[in-house]
């Protein structure tokens, strides 16, 4: 199945305005997460009170986050468990003691929901430890999967130049997501953390999908210059790229506007990456190619052709 056939879009040619959007999207972001002193961090990596309260009936979490938006606490995360019985609220760092804030919560959910008696089973502070713990294992995650990935795509493709701009891509998308977050002060939280690592996986396959038809044409084309390659291999592949983003974007859409607020920063991170990782797929990796083999001054494409036909 096919959406466009026998496309001849000039992407190549393109490549500087690309740039250009490229360069304003990741600067305006970059600009505003270092005029606001750094992102806007969730609590679980910069700390804040967390406090559990019991019903004795059933609460729906849905009315109990409502309820405490109106009462003043509409950055808390819920976290519920035992069937609606118990629930876990985490909020922001306060100057207001934690077993304060546990009573002010008390009283209001017992006052929007007569009968179901809460009873605050604990409220105490909690430290950014787990955002320590968890910014060094992503640390160490980064550069590793960033080694791989580069050995695995120079092994595929007998190149390390393409295992280098296939993380040019990746961090390309990456830093488009986070700055986007920064100019909307959305908070990065767990889920959205998630989010970016989901992005990632699915920005590099849709690369290594360009990538692997422009080996192939390489390895058949005798005449064509390294641009016609290059544009030939991303028209061929353009229909697969938007039917896999669009049936993908309406997926997360769906989890946007009906997934709820848990999900819903998850969900917009995904959206907007799966834009930003197929853009980068075809005007950032593939032409960051051409323009270094340009810039190398490579002859012909005779031998570099060979080369591939033996792979």
């Amino acid at each position: 199945m096919q959406l466009f056939k026998k496309t001849h879009f000039d992407f190549i040619g393109k490549r500087y305005w690309a740039f250009v959007f490229s360069g304003t999207l990741i600067g305006a972001g970059l600009i505003s997460i270092a005029l606001k002193g750094g992102l806007k961090m969730g609590i679980d990596f910069s700390g804040g009170t967390l406090v559990q309260i019991s019903f004795k009936q059933p609460v729906s979490i849905k009315s109990l986050r409502t309820d405490l938006a109106s009462a003043g606490f509409k950055d808390a995360e819920l976290q519920d468990f035992a069937q609606g019985k118990s629930v876990i609220i985490r909020l922001p760092q306060s100057q207001i003691s934690a077993s304060n804030l546990g009573a002010q919560i008390q009283q209001s959910v017992a006052a929007k929901f007569p009968g179901s008696e809460p009873t605050v089973d604990r409220a105490e502070y909690v430290g950014p430890a787990v955002g320590r713990a968890l910014t060094n294992q992503a640390t160490m995650a980064i550069i590793w999967a960033t080694i791989l990935i580069i050995i695995y795509v120079a092994f595929r493709f007998r190149s390390t130049l393409w295992g280098v701009c296939s993380i040019v891509a990746l961090a390309h998308d990456v830093l488009s997501v986070i700055g986007l977050f920064s100019l909307m002060n959305k908070e990065i939280s767990i889920t959205v953390v998630a989010g970016i690592l989901t992005l990632g996986g699915y920005s590099m396959n849709d690369t290594i999908v360009i990538y692997d038809r422009m080996r192939e044409n390489l390895r058949l084309s005798k005449k064509e210059t390294l641009a016609e390659i290059i544009n030939r291999s991303v028209n061929e592949t353009l229909s697969r790229t938007i039917m896999t983003s669009s049936t993908v974007a309406i997926t997360l859409a769906v989890l946007f506007f009906f997934g709820g607020n848990v999900i819903h920063d998850f969900a917009f991170a995904m959206l907007w990456g799966v834009f930003v990782g197929s853009y980068s797929s075809i005007f950032v990796a593939a032409p960051i190619i051409y323009e270094w083999q340009s810039r190398r001054k490579v002859p012909e494409l005779a031998s570099k052709n060979a080369k591939f036909r033996k792979v």
